[in-house]
């Protein structure tokens, strides 16, 4: 009877939530142990399926970070910002392929369909050197989102992986922080959610206690009283960014089992919601 509860208010969900799309941002945490990517993966094919969307975005901060230390390069950061000089850049994009050419190979492994990007055939996010103080390099800011590539993609059956890196307007590549490219990506394509899988519960108040549900203030709230801090930050930030651009709700979750699924289809939910 439980089993038939949990299916009728899944029901329920998915009449809300079908042809919506939901960018799904996933980082180390599943992309560096094959299990847990083989289990998001599984819930990826299920909400496609289920005539959800999803739209993958990632990172590779450690993995990135792991190939520094191997050319013998320390890796700098300039308020939470990789560094990234032309040799760095190379490494960013190594990095960035393996893993794209990783996830769609776990989502086709369980029977999905997935195309990775950027292709090479069109630029995905046009982006120009961030300004700051000081010089951090070939790290980007998104000036716009292509798309047509992606809706193209999803009218095929297709889940989108899509990796943070830019180009400019003079044709070399940019490295782009993750969090801000799936706020970005998730406002250009008027995604209904944007998800964040990590290696914490959620969003934590002062007695390190889960907190279900946010309003964009109290988020806000939560950083400045620095109740919020590392890299729970930038996540806010993004949340809150995706969330000014008319995206409904935003996610924070921790991966693990089929988290994903819970949280979407579940009353209870596995970790933070933030609403408007």
């Amino acid at each position: 009877m439980a089993t038939t509860d949990v299916l009728i208010d899944a029901l329920s969900y998915i009449k809300t939530f079908r042809n919506q799309i939901f960018v799904v941002k996933i980082g180390s945490e599943v992309t560096s142990k094959p299990d847990a990517l083989s289990t998001v993966a599984q819930d990826l094919i299920l909400l496609d399926f289920l005539g959800i969307h999803p739209v993958v975005v990632h990172g590779g901060g450690v993995e990135i970070t792991e190939e520094m230390n191997k050319a013998g390069k320390k890796p700098e950061f300039v308020k939470g910002l990789r560094v990234t000089d032309l040799e760095t850049m190379n490494i960013v994009k190594r990095v960035f392929a393996a893993i794209n050419n990783r996830i769609v190979r776990s989502i086709a492994s369980q029977g999905g369909k997935a195309v990775g990007f950027p292709n090479g055939k069109e630029i995905l996010f046009q982006s120009e050197k961030k300004k700051t103080d000081v010089d951090i390099g070939y790290v980007g800011d998104i000036q716009g989102v292509n798309t047509s590539t992606l809706l193209s993609a999803i009218r095929k059956g297709l889940i989108p992986v899509v990796s943070s890196i830019g180009q400019s307007s003079k044709g070399y590549s940019l490295n782009i922080n993750a969090d801000t490219a799936a706020s970005e990506l998730a406002a250009a394509l008027h995604a209904s959610k944007i998800i964040f899988l990590t290696n914490v519960s959620g969003v934590l108040d002062q007695n390190k206690k889960l907190v279900k549900t946010l309003t964009k203030s109290q988020a806000e709230a939560l950083i400045e009283d620095k109740t919020a801090s590392g890299g729970m930050i930038p996540k806010l930030k993004a949340c809150m960014s995706a969330l000014d651009k008319n995206v409904t709700s935003a996610h924070i979750i921790k991966a693990g089992g089929h988290a994903l699924l819970e949280e979407i289809l579940t009353k209870e939910g596995t970790g933070t919601m933030i609403n408007k």
